[in-house]
């Protein structure tokens, strides 16, 4: 009988992603969903539903019973105070891990967290996901637990960044500042790969690691536009938009965000993970407990994501 693996966040981006590849890898999937999200249920996603959510213990303790792995993906992205953030990506998840160390035989635990979680100075979402981490880091039972740190994912069905890959392909590419801070990158099915290559052995106990694509050395904003540029073989106007303006929108909507009260994705906690100058990945560790190596750079991840015409992309410029 396949092995039942509990998933997050499975209506989202990253977690829907990964359900799909785990079924398509014969595994049975149980996913959490909040009563207010069954419109959101994937059609592809052949997930056994649990209604719930991360603050509903006994809807969690439903969701890991009897599964031989939890995968979490799921976590707040968008938030004008630190309460906001908390509230799912720290309280929320030690009820998970509660709910999971409270099970006999206990689950193997994965947690998809990001690498802001590398820089938690920079911004409330930051400090929650080191926050998050930190839960695990420091339970005090025999959990097989694993964090993964991802760096920006992207692909079809991203929210985030697939807005910019649209623009530039339609020709024009806003450039925050001068466009020269480094990045790494990861196409959203190297992740789902390197998901299943965790639950496949039994390496990664009790250890963080990065993943990204493999191009040494990251990307700058003029990289990207200069990979869509190639695959359209039109030119792209960069529209360079000056850094303070930016910071004043972040800060006008922060302040609206708390009077009215709802969450917003431009903050300048934001603004300060979108202008830092390295988010820089090294896959080597995790290439060396698991084997995984990441396949699709970032002009075939492009090529991918938008839909476009063109050679695969096996790196920058094809």
């Amino acid at each position: 009988m396949a092995d039942t693996i509990a998933i997050t966040g499975a209506t989202g981006f990253v977690g829907s992603a990964v359900a799909r590849r785990l079924t398509a890898a014969g595994y049975r999937i149980r996913g959490l969903l909040r009563s207010g999200s069954l419109h959101k249920r994937p059609a592809d996603n052949a997930c056994r539903w649990i209604e719930g959510d991360l603050e509903d213990v006994p809807g969690l303790q439903r969701l890991v019973k009897g599964v031989s792995a939890v995968i979490h993906c799921a976590g707040a992205v968008r938030g004008a105070t630190h309460d906001q953030f908390n509230r799912v990506n720290v309280d929320g998840f030690a009820n998970l891990v509660k709910a999971t160390v409270e099970k006999h035989p206990m689950p193997r635990l994965l947690l998809i967290s990001s690498l802001s979680a590398r820089e938690p100075q920079l911004s409330y979402y930051a400090a929650s996901k080191r926050r998050g981490e930190r839960v695990l880091v420091e339970q005090p039972h025999d959990l097989f637990w694993t964090i993964y740190r991802p760096c920006a994912v992207y692909g079809p069905g991203d929210r985030e960044m697939l807005p910019l890959f649209r623009w530039m392909a339609n020709g024009i590419a806003p450039v925050l500042g001068t466009g020269s801070n480094r990045f790494s990158l990861i196409y959203v099915d190297d992740l789902t790969e390197a998901v299943l290559k965790w639950l496949d052995q039994d390496g990664c106990h009790a250890g963080t690691y990065e993943l990204h694509d493999g191009h040494p050395g990251g990307y700058s904003w003029h990289d990207a536009i200069d990979a869509v540029k190639q695959l359209r073989n039109k030119a792209v106007l960069r529209l360079k938009i000056p850094l303070f303006l930016v910071k004043l929108a972040a800060r006008l909507n922060q302040l609206a965000a708390r009077t009215v009260g709802y969450a917003p994705m431009l903050t300048p906690g934001k603004l300060s993970e979108l202008s830092h100058p390295d988010w820089v990945c090294d896959n080597g560790e995790l290439h060396e407990a698991t084997g995984w190596s990441p396949q699709i750079l970032l002009p075939e991840g492009l090529r991918l994501t938008l839909g476009l015409p063109g050679a695969e992309g096996k790196g920058l410029g094809g």
